[in-house]
């Protein structure tokens, strides 16, 4: 995108950010909806699509640009990024990296506009961090893909419209060689959505599980097609290196907010007579939040330049993903701490977010798994002993 059409992309954005969704926040933490309205607005500004293709709608933004962007949606409540983050992310890149001309062509323009609202369906119930365990399974009847099991913490399936589905195609293949992607529409005969979770925070991003039962899917719903049986796990894992740049410059927007929230609280917060911001101990905390967030901003931008020249899309995203959920944790702790009792009170801003910023050390790959793709890259052989 042309430098200046894309200064007014992130202009636009952090006016609706601030001015539209942070006054809201309260109120979608406690309704645990996102408002229709302001579904509505994302879509006129095309952030249903941000990521995808001009070709088919979108902005056809770079890793580096769409890492920027990420900064300024994350000032606010993370369910608003969530409300269209599958169709940008890890649901609209399965089309995007392994999706034929005619499914590209079918899908992606109605899912960049937010006409289609699309889900990642991979987690399952015994098969999380390890994803090439799954057990769902899709068996070829005829024409028609027979799929059977179950997939959990599935976000948005409340209101999706189609569910990239992963499910074992090849039972005796290795774990990783066995698994395709399927195209299943919401509504089709066999397919049941739970009751959205009851989660700790995020509220306004819905996730649920979802369950197959005998649900018929023609030929032409495998990702792919023919050329994609049986490469589903190398797709997920392709769709996956980019969100976790895509959700590690989210938690550095985060960690923004709560910089300005900490600063705000001490500049005003009167102790003892003085202003709270005179005290040395908790200059300190504000100066380890500050230096938190400005290194996981320049991990974050390395990280995207990596992805977007080809050099690196394995080890930088897991880094930042790895340091930038830890980083979001250490700074609500701090603004927490440095709110005092008033950290504690539902209302409070940093209160939410902490309990918002703790699903980050686990969704999109848990810290633990980072640690391990790292050092894997890293040791090789050596790390199989």
């Amino acid at each position: 995108m042309d430098a200046a059409d894309f200064s007014d992309v992130l202009s636009e954005v952090r006016r609706f950010v601030r001015e539209r969704v942070v006054p809201l926040e309260a109120e979608i933490d406690e309704k645990d909806e996102m408002p229709a309205d302001i579904r509505e607005a994302a879509r006129k500004m095309g952030l249903f699509g941000f990521a995808l293709p001009e070709e088919y709608g979108g902005l056809g933004l770079s890793m580096y640009e769409e890492a920027q962007l990420m900064f300024e949606l994350g000032y606010t409540t993370p369910s608003l990024r969530s409300m269209f983050g599958t169709n940008n992310g890890i649901a609209g890149h399965v089309l995007m990296v392994g999706g034929t001309e005619e499914q590209k062509a079918a899908w992606l323009p109605r899912i960049a506009s937010g006409e289609v609202l699309a889900s990642f369906a991979l987690t399952e119930p015994d098969a999380g961090s390890d994803p090439s365990t799954l057990t769902t399974r899709a068996h070829l009847d005829g024409d028609t893909w027979v799929i059977n099991g179950a997939k959990r913490y599935i976000t948005n399936a409340p209101l999706a419209d189609v569910f990239m589905v992963f499910a074992r195609t090849d039972p005796d293949a290795p774990r990783t060689r066995g698994i395709s992607t399927f195209l299943v529409p919401a509504g089709t005969p066999g397919l049941t959505v739970a009751p959205r979770d009851h989660k700790m925070g995020q509220f306004g991003a819905w996730t649920a599980d979802v369950y197959f039962d005998d649900v018929r899917v023609p030929a032409s719903a495998l990702v792919g097609g023919e050329d994609g049986l049986n490469r589903g796990f190398a797709t997920a894992m392709g769709c996956i290196a980019h969100g976790r740049v895509h959700i590690s410059a989210l938690m550095v927007g985060m960690a923004e907010r709560l910089v300005d929230e900490s600063v705000g609280y001490a500049s005003t917060r009167r102790q003892s007579g003085k202003l709270i911001g005179s005290f040395q101990l908790v200059q300190g905390l504000i100066a380890d939040a500050q230096t938190d967030y400005y290194t996981g901003r320049a991990t974050v931008l390395e990280a995207a330049r990596a992805f977007d020249a080809g050099t690196d899309t394995k080890i930088g995203p897991s880094c930042a993903k790895y340091f930038a959920s830890e980083m979001v944790c250490r700074v609500a702790d701090r603004a927490v701490q440095v709110h005092g009792g008033a950290g504690y009170m539902r209302g409070v801003a940093v209160e939410r977010f902490y309990r918002d910023a703790r699903l980050f050390r686990i969704y999109e790959g848990t810290s633990q798994i980072q640690q391990v793709i790292i050092a894997k890259a890293l040791l090789g052989e050596a790390a199989r002993g």
